[in-house]
């Protein structure tokens, strides 16, 4: 497998006691390839940031009002795309199981101990380095790029040039095609899928959630914690994030 490089892990904290939060934060200031991209006190403000930062590693409390850590896990699990890495933290130990069902890295007890949080830290640095590197994420293709995709609109089923495609991106496990004058569903199970029917030249996936037509960008501007977010040529001017892994390569290409 191709390693990739982690110099920096972008994290977020989730928790619903502030002072817990404030003591994990401390914790890892001296981590110094650690970074706290974000915080949250909640599961629904996790999910929003999550999908916003696309971070590395994710502390997470398991017992939290509304949506708690597990069930934060599994609503981001439904939604198919790439996920960070997570470790729960909770001042009891009969979540150990569940977690682990549900593919968490680690589980830390509170008062979580700076040496064990040590073990964390290396565990997320092997893990991290065995992840493809965002360039190399592109399925290699077997077959020229397809011409044409289709778009369902009710019971029609619509054949589109993919020049006229604006961005894909998917909605509860489900892939969406905005292009030209169509809005719809596609038959393809995932955004890799599609990427890897697609122009790799044109076609980028620039965000978990978003394949972008480069030449159907309005704007480029920069947004939160370094990143950018495009404007799209569809008729709604679509804003789509950028995450922080693809922004470098995509100002490379723009010469920003």
């Amino acid at each position: 497998m191709s390693l990739r490089a982690t110099a920096t892990i972008t994290t977020v904290l989730v928790d619903d006691e502030r002072l817990a939060r404030e003591e994990l934060e401390f914790l890892l200031r001296d981590f110094g390839d650690v970074e706290v991209a974000g915080v949250a006190e909640n599961g629904i403000q996790a999910l929003e940031l999550i999908e916003k930062i696309e971070p590395d590693l994710v502390f997470l409390d398991v017992q939290m009002p509304g949506l708690d850590g597990l069930g934060l896990i599994r609503r981001l699990q439904d939604k198919n795309v790439q996920l960070p890495y997570f470790v729960l933290a909770t001042a009891y130990d009969q979540y150990a199981i569940e977690a682990f069902r549900l593919e968490a890295m680690d589980y830390l007890l509170k008062p979580i101990d700076k040496e064990r949080l040590g073990v964390t830290i290396q565990r997320a640095k092997k893990y991290l380095s065995e992840l493809p590197a965002p360039e190399e994420e592109n399925l290699v293709r077997t077959a020229a790029p397809k011409s044409k995709v289709v778009v369902r609109t009710g019971a029609r089923n619509l054949l589109i040039d993919v020049g006229d495609l604006i961005y894909a991106t998917i909605e509860g496990g489900v892939v969406r095609i905005v292009a030209s004058g169509v809005t719809g569903e596609s038959s393809y199970k995932t955004i890799d899928e599609l990427q890897g029917d697609l122009d790799s030249e044109v076609f980028w996936r620039v965000h978990r959630g978003y394949l972008v037509n480069l030449n159907r960008i309005r704007e480029v501007n920069p947004w939160f914690n370094s990143s950018l977010m495009l404007k799209m040529d569809d008729a709604k001017g679509t804003e789509v994030p950028v995450s922080r892994a693809h922004a470098k390569k995509l100002r490379s290409f723009f010469k920003l």
